[in-house]
């Protein structure tokens, strides 16, 4: 005796289109959870909004590549939500090519750290003390810019007060 007879095929068309239904509807926000435990394992753990600046206070530049940090402590505090770094590779000796668009963005530079032939380091903030660490290093042909600092809302969101 079949499963399906002509009898009962519709009812069969209709249990599997529900069960279809609830298996896809069901699984989206696991896919979405998926494919944040994806970004947290891939080489881009570190870019939340591909594409753009420090999550999307600017666009990323067609000359700019995104990178993260390979190390496991950096990629483990990204992860937990302690920090937040982005990394940029450009062509060229442009140590402060990231640091001109968040300028444009509202941060300024609070201090020098460094300044070199193949190294600049600085502390850029809305307020004061600095919420950005930026360094930029000298590699090959590339300049390799990194900004990190706690992670944080959004770039839409406003800076807090600044004590008097």
């Amino acid at each position: 005796m079949p499963w399906i007879t002509r009898a009962n095929r519709r009812r069969w068309a209709l249990g599997l289109s529900a069960a279809l239904l609830g298996l896809l509807a069901g699984s989206w926000p696991l896919q979405r959870g998926h494919s944040l435990v994806q970004r947290g394992r891939s080489p881009l753990y570190c870019i939340e909004r591909p594409g753009t600046l420090w999550n999307g206070l600017a666009p990323l530049p067609p000359e700019f590549t995104s990178t993260c940090p390979v190390s496991d402590s950096y990629r483990r505090e990204v992860q937990e939500g302690f920090s937040r770094v982005e990394q940029y590779r450009v062509p060229g000796w442009h140590p402060r090519a990231v640091a001109e668009r968040l300028a444009a963005a509202g941060y300024r530079r609070v201090d020098d750290e460094l300044s070199a032939a193949d190294h600049y380091s600085a502390f850029l903030g809305r307020i004061s003390p600095a919420e950005l660490h930026y360094t930029a290093v000298k590699q090959g042909a590339d300049t390799l810019i990194t900004v990190s600092g706690a992670a944080s809302p959004g770039p839409g969101s406003d800076p807090p007060e600044s004590s008097p």
